[in-house]
């Protein structure tokens, strides 16, 4: 699969007052009525647990200059609370947003499936946001690349 594109996205949610998010490429599209999206997010990441329990969550769409973000979110062993620690954000129902993506989408939880050490959160969308044009951000080949 490292040879296949895969577009990047920060999902995030807020739970108890607390911020999480990490990077993903597991970002898909599953339905245009009703709108649904999905995301598989590792059973280990600290993200997991608050992304199941909030009920919802939010994807900001990177764009090919955010690889810098891309890498940020993808860091692990991060207590949640140093990951926003100079990060741009603006707060959203579902969880903060990244400025500077190219588009944002808020999802209610509507369904979990396990698959391996992974769970995937089917999201129907709630609001999209569109920002401004340019290239997005993919993961191929152990690299980010904008696209």
């Amino acid at each position: 699969m490292r040879r296949f594109p895969a577009p990047v996205a920060v999902v995030t949610t807020e739970l108890d007052g607390e911020r999480f998010g990490l990077t993903v490429g597991s970002l898909v599209s599953l339905s245009l009525v009703p709108p649904l999206v999905g995301v598989s997010i590792g059973k280990d990441s600290s993200s997991h647990e608050p992304i199941r329990r909030a009920g919802g969550w939010a994807a900001s769409l990177l764009g090919g200059d955010q690889i810098h973000v891309a890498q940020h979110f993808a860091r692990s062993g991060i207590p949640p609370v140093a990951l926003w620690i100079g990060v741009d954000v603006r707060n959203a129902r579902r969880g903060p947003l990244l400025e500077g993506a190219i588009g944002w989408l808020e999802c209610r939880t509507v369904s979990e499936h396990e698959a391996g050490d992974h769970t995937i959160f089917v999201g129907e969308v709630e609001s999209i946001e569109l920002g401004a044009g340019g290239q997005g951000l993919v993961y191929r080949g152990g690299q980010f690349h904008a696209a």
